[in-house]
């Protein structure tokens, strides 16, 4: 199964993926941390994390599956949303809320 195909697969397969630098117990920058803490506060128990530091295909292979070049990645019900200050702006806004409601019992 191709990088590719294995993200897919993660994505598709769970109502919320983060792919992240480190794991939401031991965030591994920034960036990854502010996301662990909004998805945290929203009441978030079932995010399944990636770790990207752990394998260098996946981590390369995430920009390109999303054409998005930066990480933390945030997917809720196979949909990108987005980076950390997407993240950080649905929060304050409530859409991230919102969509994060429509999933049962995120």
């Amino acid at each position: 199964m191709s990088v590719q195909d294995q993200i897919r697969e993660t994505v598709t397969g769970n109502p919320i993926v983060l792919f992240m630098k480190g794991t939401p117990q031991f965030p591994q920058c920034g960036f990854s941390a502010t996301v662990v803490q909004i998805l945290n506060a929203c009441g978030v128990r079932n995010v399944v994390a990636v770790n990207v530091l752990a394998d260098p295909e996946v981590r390369e292979g995430i920009k390109q599956y999303a054409n998005w070049p930066t990480i933390p990645q945030l997917y809720i019900q196979g949909e990108f949303i987005g980076g950390c200050d997407i993240v950080r702006e649905m929060y304050s806004s409530g859409e991230l809320q919102e969509a994060l409601a429509k999933i049962p019992a995120a």
